[in-house]
């Protein structure tokens, strides 16, 4: 397989997501870190739309960072990352990027919307975290004893939700939901790809 490049970001998880699959499933990747304010005219020349992730890999653009997760895990998934094609994993991501994400948006850059206080939008972002929460009792992980893709394609925006306002988020009630995010902060394949480049 010829080199691959991501055009990313490192804070923006999405990218970072995209990072982490690549990196677990041993793919050849060239990262290219990415100015949102001058964005390279090779990224835009691939994709238009310019954001990031931007995967180009053997003459194909993959845009989506699902995309690009589910492509890297189809090349190598040692772990069983994809739990054997269990349509909960595509679910549960699917609920994060339409439902918290949105949320997520306007907790975190609640004074572009105004039309709701700050504690409003954190509180809708938070059913979703009392979900993730009851998912999490009796094991460590999301849907499995073991890590999977869901796991690893939410925690970027629950890690984004957690660091609005550090002080309410470590005095939640969601003591297993604190510690699989902080599981994941600390694991090896984290720290790894969110190094500076």
């Amino acid at each position: 397989m010829s080199e691959a490049l991501l055009y990313s970001f490192r804070r923006c998880p999405y990218a970072m997501r995209a990072r982490l699959a690549l990196r677990y499933s041993g793919v050849p990747v060239r990262i290219i870190e990415v100015s949102l304010k001058a964005k390279p005219a090779e990224m835009l020349a691939l994709s238009p739309k310019g954001t990031v992730p931007v995967l180009s890999v053997e003459g194909r653009v993959i845009e989506e960072s699902l995309e690009i997760m589910q492509w890297a895990l189809a090349q190598h998934d040692p772990e069983d990352w994809l739990l054997q094609g269990d349509p909960a994993v595509l679910a549960l991501i699917a609920e994060n990027d339409q439902g918290f994400k949105y949320h997520l948006n306007r907790y975190k850059y609640a004074e572009r919307y105004p039309e709701q206080p700050m504690e409003h939008y954190r509180a809708e972002g938070e059913v979703f975290l009392q979900k993730l929460e009851g998912l999490l009792a009796g094991r460590d992980c999301l849907l499995a004893e073991h890590v999977s893709l869901a796991d690893v394609a939410l925690a970027p925006f629950v890690r984004q939700f957690a660091h609005v306002d550090r002080a309410w988020f470590a005095g939640t009630p969601y003591r297993r939901l604190q510690a699989w995010l902080q599981r994941f902060l600390e694991s090896p394949l984290f720290v790894e790809v969110m190094a500076k480049t």
